[in-house]
């Protein structure tokens, strides 16, 4: 939008020919999309592929009977190395060469903090800051004992969304820097939903995603950059839960470059899926098709493993 106002600007002025525009619009354009190919690991996965494939995640197991009905309609998995929200167990431990062995890809995802339990920690233990380092740590050594190999991508679970309060930040990037120091590389999932954020030196309201302050936190610091796993489930830009045979690529999330894009969240975020209510079920979650009957999240991304975790 920005280069068509400028070349809008230098046509109307008359100072730049039409020939010597085009070539400075396209040296822009490929200049930036240079940067944005560079800008996390994993997005390299997307350069030769224009075909997307559609992945599926839940907090529990499916079980080994189920998983050569779901390899008929997902070619990745999401895997827990630590255990979900809310749980003391993980039952995806232990199954990454059954996982292999049927044929599915990986999405590695570790648990986060909530903002309450850092602010809980910070009062009688460790620092933000610290607490992420030893997260960290655990993630790796999870990751290993699984046996994901080196540089395969670890997404840190950020539930909550808008931009991240002070010590959310310092919890998420001493995280992704510790991971980005050792044999794997940091991810993030986080929301890809635009939220109020104020108003803008124009007076106007503006909004934020989590990923957009995330990135720019990692520009102002200099920091290793991180891959992004979008959830943005609203419809549209959400098609829903429904399984299509090509779905829609993660730059359809409205979130550049993300690696993973979760479209569909069980149960449904009913705020922002109405117009799409029909095809959830009807307990709100999003459910795979029968004999499965399985409730799921769905993702899409341009790659059959998105964490190159095999």
């Amino acid at each position: 939008m920005h280069l068509r106002i400028l070349a809008a600007r230098i046509a109307t002025a008359g100072r730049i020919a039409t020939v010597a525009l085009a070539a400075l619009l396209a040296a822009t354009a490929a200049t930036f999309a240079q940067t944005a190919s560079i800008a996390q690991p994993g997005a390299d996965q997307s350069a030769n592929s224009s075909h997307a494939y559609l992945g599926f995640d839940r907090n529990d197991y499916p079980g080994d009977a189920s998983l050569p009905e779901l390899r008929k309609h997902f070619a990745f998995t999401g895997y827990w190395i630590t255990p979900p929200p809310y749980e003391t167990v993980n039952s995806w431990i232990g199954k990454r060469e059954i996982l292999l062995r049927a044929g599915f890809g990986f999405v590695v995802l570790a648990n986060g903090r909530f903002d309450a339990e850092l602010n809980r920690a910070a009062k009688h233990g460790p620092s933000p800051t610290a607490l992420g380092g030893q997260d960290a740590a655990a993630a790796i050594a999870a990751a290993q004992r699984e046996g994901f190999p080196p540089q395969t991508i670890l997404f840190l679970d950020q539930e909550e969304g808008g931009r991240l309060l002070p010590e959310q930040a310092s919890y998420l990037l001493a995280w992704t820097e510790a991971v980005a120091h050792s044999d794997y590389l940091p991810g993030v999932y986080a929301s890809g939903q635009p939220v109020a954020d104020g108003r803008g030196p124009n007076g106007k309201p503006v909004t934020i995603t989590t990923i957009q302050d995330i990135r720019q936190r990692v520009a102002e610091g200099h920091l290793h950059p991180i891959a992004f796993w979008a959830f943005q489930d609203a419809c549209p830009p959400a098609p829903g839960c429904v399984l299509q045979p090509d779905p829609l690529p993660p730059s359809a999330s409205g979130t550049l470059d993300a690696v993973v894009w979760q479209f569909a969240k069980s149960p449904r975020s009913k705020p922002i899926t109405q117009a799409c209510v029909r095809t959830y079920a009807r307990d709100g979650n999003c459910d795979t098709p029968a004999p499965a009957r399985l409730y799921v999240d769905l993702s899409t991304a341009l790659s059959p493993d998105p964490s190159h975790g095999r």
